[in-house]
């Protein structure tokens, strides 16, 4: 793809204008290379993801497409949270990995290590990351994914100087960690990248360790599909048989401004072809696969036909999105849903400078959701306010410049917190009435453990799934049989609605509509219009009104509304604040500065390691307080410390802070200062 004299600087998978300015992986991107080496030929779809915690939901859709990982190290940072995160999911996804230290130039010109002292600071390293391994891999891939030097399954390098080296590669090429030295010594760079060129020893690495497609499907198919695999489309997909029925996981939507929606995933089994009609089994509905391509970084190659193992990109499929399941079977069992380790945390409202863009802006916004599912968009309908909610600070600065080179001019708010919901007590019964007064809506509230909040947070239960699956998964968490069977809906932010009536009449028909109620609900909660985390609605009992044309969608919706706000606001409901963890390294001389910045934020020390010449703090602190966390710890630190910070839980906010917080997400909303009273919602018989 690339002349070798720019090889290192084209930045060919990087290559959005943005990327290349801030000089960083923001989408990932694909491409299938073709390498020959020892009379061997090879086919490599290779996908290059994101390293910043803001772009993690990215990686976690790619780990479902791929078979092994090179995890790239940075050699003085070492192991650092999000290298733990990213192999955490890699690991859970049944994906190999394998370690490219990288830096080690760094090691010479900013350490000063000398050969030995360089073996000696990157075995730690290489000791850390096999912890990670034994932390977080399944028993039986536990010892034989560890990494070692000897079986070449760790490289060593610069990228920006282009050399790299295995074990096996420095036995070829007589290369040793004294020749390294030598070379940033004495300006023998070139000479280093000739003897050892970064693309055989990461290639190498990736053929001696990584499984094919067939092999690795045979143990990564009942871990992220739990149909019948004896079935013969369980089968096919255990053997990535070319010539079983096609089935696929969308991983990736790119939306081409002229070719409309491109899906981008992984084909599990069969050969894909332009033209075939193809079910998607999530949306239950079927769609016709205009051309079949593939990406070659920024380029799509059209192609006749593609065959399972490899990563096509499809047109045509307008209503497919990352996580849906496709086949040519129509009743196919869906693939698992991706599990994402963080939760977008900060908010910005928006508007177009224009009242004439609003449209453009609306449209945008929603393309934008469409290929980053980590991007949530609010719009109020009554304050024509936009809510972009995403990871972190970054994560929505890339998305308003990605808006504004469209082209559109607009407003935004400084970052905001986006809280959630939930209750801390049980309450009800309580009984609402329809407006007409001719329906009663009977429902309990109680909060949902947090483990069940996690299975679905994680898509582990959801609505997709098979009824008796998730009664059995909620078995094994203590629910009795009989209510685990009575789940009606599951919210994904880890909030559930159950139906406990007996013999009541017209209540399936006055379902869809109570749901609405239940929705409506956990997206504006009792407090403050945040989202709900944690809510269990429990439905006792239904009066309905004979006559259909008194029990219609106007009049149910807003009774079961209403009682659940009742039953929510009798229930202690509270804020809760998304805590981050952060993570940094600095000189043992600044701890008490580092200390002193945490706990002014409202965080608090954790532990302090130290690691050669560099101590690491780790701690916590609520996401409201770091907005200028740049300013301070640098202000603070003098420049010297270096940290990052990712997403840890949801905790309750401080009592003395919750009514200043609840009043002030009110008034910002142009709802009522005051929250409202359980009275204002609950009907008496």
């Amino acid at each position: 793809m690339l002349s070798p004299s720019v090889a290192g600087q084209a930045l060919a998978l990087d290559y959005m204008e943005l990327e290349q300015t801030r000089q960083m992986t923001i989408k990932a991107a694909n491409v299938t290379l073709y390498y020959e080496t020892e009379g061997e030929a090879y086919v490599m779809n290779m996908i290059d993801t994101p390293g910043h915690i803001d772009f993690t939901g990215r990686v976690t859709r790619s780990l479902r497409a791929i078979d092994g990982a090179v995890v790239v190290s940075d050699s003085v940072e070492g192991i650092m949270t999000q290298t733990e995160t990213v192999t955490r999911q890699a690991l859970e996804e049944r994906v190999r990995p394998v370690l490219f230290i990288n830096k080690i130039d760094r090691l010479v010109k900013e350490l000063r290590l000398t050969p030995d002292k360089m073996q000696e600071w990157l075995s730690n390293i290489i000791s850390d990351f096999n912890r990670l391994i034994s932390i977080y891999a399944e028993p039986e891939f536990r010892e034989k994914w560890k990494v070692s030097i000897q079986d070449s399954s760790v490289a060593f390098g610069s990228a920006k100087d282009r050399w790299g080296f295995t074990f096996d590669l420095s036995k070829k090429s007589g290369v040793k960690f004294s020749d390294i030295y030598e070379a940033y010594t004495h300006d023998k760079v070139a000479e280093l990248a000739a003897k050892c060129p970064l693309h055989d020893a990461v290639l190498s690495m990736v053929i001696k360790h990584h499984p094919p497609p067939h092999v690795a499907q045979a143990y990564r198919i009942p871990a992220i599909w739990k149909g019948d695999l004896n079935s013969e489309v369980g089968q096919a997909l255990l053997k990535c048989d070319d010539n079983g029925p096609v089935v696929m996981m969308i991983t990736t939507i790119v939306v081409d401004p002229q070719a409309g929606i491109v899906a981008v995933g992984r084909l599990f089994s069969g050969t894909i072809t332009s033209g075939v009609t193809v079910n998607l089994i999530n949306e239950k509905r079927a769609e016709r696969v205009q051309s079949v391509n593939m990406f070659m970084g920024p380029h799509r190659e059209i192609i006749d036909k593609i065959t399972a193992g490899n990563i096509p990109a499809l047109l045509g499929l307008e209503h497919a999105r990352a996580g849906e399941t496709i086949s040519t079977v129509k009743d196919v069992h869906a693939f698992e849903g991706i599990h994402y380790v963080s939760e977008p945390v900060i908010t910005i409202a928006m508007e177009a400078k224009h009242p004439r863009d609003l449209p453009k802006l609306v449209e945008a916004l929603r393309r934008m959701s469409i290929e980053d599912p980590n991007l949530v968009i609010r719009i109020n309908e009554e304050s024509g306010e936009m809510l972009l909610a995403g990871m972190g600070v970054l994560h929505l600065e890339i998305a308003t410049t990605l808006l504004q080179q469209q082209g559109l001019e607009i407003v935004t708010s400084e970052p905001l917190t986006s809280y959630r919901e939930t209750i801390l007590g049980k309450a009800g019964p309580v009984m609402a009435k329809s407006p007409n007064r001719h329906n009663k809506v009977f429902v309990k509230i109680e909060p949902l453990s947090p483990e069940v909040i996690e299975l679905i947070r994680t898509n582990h239960i959801n609505d997709n799934m098979d009824p008796k699956e998730m009664a059995k998964i909620l078995r094994e968490h203590g629910w009795d049989t009989d209510e685990s069977r009575r789940v009606v809906q599951v919210e994904s932010r880890g909030n559930m609605f159950v139906d406990a009536t007996k013999g009541v009449q017209f209540l399936q028909e006055s379902l869809d509509s109570m749901l609405a109620g239940f929705n409506d609900v956990m997206n504006n909660g009792p407090l403050a219009y945040e989202y709900c985390r944690g809510f269990k609605i429990i439905l006792t009992h239904y009066v309905p009104h004979e006559d259909p044309a008194h029990r219609t969608y106007a009049q149910l919706m807003p009774a079961t509304r209403r009682a659940i706000l009742g039953a929510a606001l009798t229930a202690n409901p509270i804020l809760l604040e998304p805590i981050l963890g952060i993570e940094v390294k600095c000189p043992s001389e600044q701890i008490g500065a580092v200390a002193g910045v945490i706990s002014s934020k409202r965080g608090k020390m954790l532990n302090v390691t130290q690691k050669g010449i560099l101590s690491i703090v780790d701690g916590e602190v609520p996401a409201s307080e770091t907005f200028d966390l740049s300013e301070t710890m640098r202000g603070a630190t003098a420049g010297k410390a270096i940290w990052n910070t990712h997403f840890k839980s949801w905790s309750p906010v401080p009592k003395s802070l919750l009514l200043n917080i609840v009043t002030e997400i009110r008034k910002r909303k142009g709802l009522n200062p005051e929250p409202p009273r359980p009275d204002e919602f609950i009907d008496n018989e």
